[in-house]
């Protein structure tokens, strides 16, 4: 199997994984056929990417970071939670609800338990369904993702579920936002950003009462949106003042943000992204940190189509943990953009002199077989 872009899939391709709706359910199952509707459909719906399947790439496992389980269970338990906090507007504080301590610490512990058992895991693309409520995925993306460089640095099991805690929580206060300035198509008002950025104190009051989960967690609610220099938001805190689980989730949740598909634009590719947040290296996050989240993401998503600097097309089809911004590469297509009758594998982390030079961007993407 192969990640295409849906712009680049053409009627007769089969799909390699299914897709859901953000509710869970199989909108289309492995083996289904595109039609010049589907891809239509899924393009209007916010789908960017797909999993293709191509012969020559039939060996090609590409795994979840978390179980099909857990996933189901977590998406559920974030949508019903957060939609009967939708349903009760300006809650007070001192107001609680046992039952969302309770429940998320379940799907979080599954969460650990799934990752823990994964040596060499790192951070993949999840947002391959068709997302009609970020707030949904995005929470359970940025638990997964934080817990990942949670274990990577070293945090015990008690110090991964504070986190995790704090990451899957940490956009709560948006149960609070009008769905009005939630779902806003186009760019928001002046005050109505004003609005959008209060979800960071509301997100602190509905959680620091709550007897059985962590005020650390409920800080990470108020704080994921402060930076290192003092120019975030709420409070405008800076440095030492932010707690470091805050830093961990105020960077997953920008890597988050700008992968996913959004209503005003489409998602960058991982590498983009990755760019784009070293911009702010000692400014707005710390280089520790940076260096570390760089190392666990594989900015170059296995199956994704590269063009290398000899204008060879080719596949990545592994990560080497210790060198991800160096995968191995099936090659496919010769400069000349005709398929291979032997393709061959590149280790990008011993030839040093072969580099990628595009990613998804050449018109003579190696053909997919539908069959």
């Amino acid at each position: 199997m192969r990640l295409l872009p849906i712009q680049m899939c053409r009627p007769g391709m089969q799909l390699a994984k299914k897709i859901y709706s953000d509710e869970g359910v199989v909108l289309l199952s492995e083996n289904v056929e595109l039609s010049a509707r589907l891809i239509n459909r899924l393009s209007e719906c916010g789908v960017h990417f797909v999993y293709i399947q191509d012969p020559r790439l039939a060996d090609l496992v590409i795994p979840d970071l978390i179980s099909e389980e857990t996933r189901q269970r977590a998406l559920s338990e974030i949508r019903t939670n957060f939609r009967d906090l939708m349903d009760r507007p300006n809650r007070k504080s001192g107001v609680t609800y046992p039952y969302i301590a309770k429940s998320f610490k379940q799907i979080m512990g599954m969460v650990i338990d799934d990752l823990t058992g994964q040596k060499d895991a790192m951070i993949m693309l999840m947002n391959m369904g068709i997302v009609d409520d970020y707030l949904f995925q995005h929470s359970l993306n940025v638990a997964v993702y934080t817990t990942l460089l949670g274990i990577a640095n070293g945090y015990s099991k008690d110090e991964l579920m504070t986190l995790g805690l704090g990451a899957m929580l940490h956009d709560i206060g948006k149960t609070q936002i009008s769905p009005n300035i939630l779902k806003k198509q186009g760019s928001l008002t002046i005050d109505e950003y004003e609005e959008m950025k209060r979800h960071a104190e509301r997100g602190y009051y509905l959680l620091k009462d709550e007897p059985n989960i962590p005020l650390i967690a409920a800080h990470c609610a108020y704080q994921h949106h402060e930076r290192l220099d003092g120019s975030g938001y709420p409070r405008g805190i800076k440095g030492d003042q932010i707690h470091e689980y805050a830093k961990w989730i105020g960077l997953v949740d920008s890597y988050d943000a700008m992968t996913t598909t959004r209503i005003y634009r489409r998602p960058m590719l991982p590498h983009e992204a990755v760019e784009s947040l070293y911009a702010g290296t000692g400014t707005l996050y710390e280089q520790r940190m940076l260096q570390l989240f760089r190392d666990k993401v594989a900015i170059y998503p296995l199956g994704i189509t590269v063009k290398l600097h000899t204008g060879e097309l080719g596949v990545v089809v592994d990560i080497n943990s210790s060198c991800p911004h160096r995968p191995v590469v099936r090659v496919l297509n010769n400069e000349n953009g005709e398929q291979l009758n032997a393709p061959y594998e590149l280790d990008l982390s011993t030839q040093l002199t072969t580099m990628i030079v595009g990613v998804n961007d050449d018109p003579h993407l190696p053909e997919a077989s539908g069959t």
